[in-house]
């Protein structure tokens, strides 16, 4: 007795509703595709067109779709090469750093060696160490174009 009922408010929905001969039509129509599978494997690019033209906007959706692939794969290689080029001139200013950070400390090292034999050169030379400090005093100080 379910079932006589449902069966019952199926159609009674359906002839409530009466369908027009404009909804079914616009609905796809299926077509059998002649043709072995292995020549659709091999042939995809006129599968693509085929599927293209019976429709009227998806072969301009599919051009775009390639046309922004394309774009972004030729904007990831470029990216990819800005960054290994960028990595390559970091790693050569690194070893010019180290170079100069080298040279650096040499010169350091050779100026403290400078500075420490510098009292031994002038000892050889005659000079003396100074014995106590001098000053000057400059509170009484007259210059000589005043006086002019």
């Amino acid at each position: 007795m379910a079932a006589s009922a449902r069966s019952v408010r199926s159609n009674a929905a359906s002839s409530s509703r009466p369908e027009s001969k404009t909804q079914t039509s616009s609905r796809p129509q299926l077509r059998l595709i002649s043709g072995q599978r292995s020549e659709a494997q091999g042939n995809m690019v006129a599968r693509v067109i085929e599927w293209t033209r019976t429709r009227s906007a998806p072969l301009v959706h599919v051009v775009v779709a390639v046309a922004f692939l394309m774009a972004t794969l030729f904007g990831a290689l470029m990216l990819r090469t800005q960054m290994v080029q960028n990595s390559f001139e970091a790693a050569q200013i690194e070893a010019h750093i180290n170079v100069l950070t080298q040279d650096v400390e040499d010169d350091q090292a050779k100026l403290d060696q400078l500075v420490a034999s510098l009292p031994d050169k002038a000892s050889d030379m005659g000079m003396v160490p100074q014995q106590g400090s001098v000053s000057i005093d400059l509170n009484g100080y007259k210059s000589n174009e005043s006086g002019k």
